[in-house]
């Protein structure tokens, strides 16, 4: 099954084989998952990619490959994945990495924005869910500009975090009706 969304400068599609070099160097690089852990092996790097498509085909929705149009250059993931059993909360969350190659030129907030349409318009969802380690400033500023909130409330502590800098998450949400 084809899932793609396309945006001004990017294009959400399946994955492919011919990304899993670059996905795999992202999950080696220590910046690119100073917020989310360990890095991952190359083998496990591979089984998310198999992972995210899955997910993908069986839900028609997830994370999906994202690559710059004028380049075709594949720079990471964004989309949409249903909250893991055990968190203090259910749902379905935005999620999204990217190279550090990619930082700094809006792809994550264009992509998001994306998402979040998808995620109220086709799959009708209610609400999106947002999650971070607290020390991820970057991620939260991609929040508020696409028009999520975070009450201190809801934070709340990882209960396997890889260290402990990583333990305090924030929570932030969108609703439908929120929408610009």
């Amino acid at each position: 099954m084809t899932h793609k969304i396309v945006t001004e400068r990017l294009r959400l599609r399946n994955w492919r084989e011919s990304d899993l070099p670059v996905w795999a160097a992202m999950n080696a690089d220590p910046e690119v998952r100073e917020h989310l852990g360990r890095l991952l092996t190359p083998d496990e790097a591979a089984a998310s990619m198999t992972a995210f498509q899955d997910d993908l085909d069986r839900n028609g929705f997830g994370f999906w490959a994202v690559e710059v149009h004028s380049t075709g250059e594949f720079i990471g993931f964004t989309g949409l994945d249903r909250v893991d059993e055990g968190m203090p909360f259910h749902g379905v969350e935005i999620g999204w990495r990217l190279a550090r190659s990619a930082w700094g030129h809006g792809y994550a907030t264009e992509a998001a924005r994306a998402v979040l349409a998808y995620g109220f318009d086709t799959v009708e969802l209610p609400e999106i869910l947002a999650v971070t380690a607290r020390t991820n400033l970057r991620s939260q500023a991609v929040m508020h500009r696409i028009g999520m909130t975070t009450d201190a409330t809801d934070d709340f502590d990882d209960p396997e975090p890889d260290s402990p800098e990583l333990r305090r998450q924030v929570l932030y949400r969108r609703r439908r009706d929120q929408r610009d």
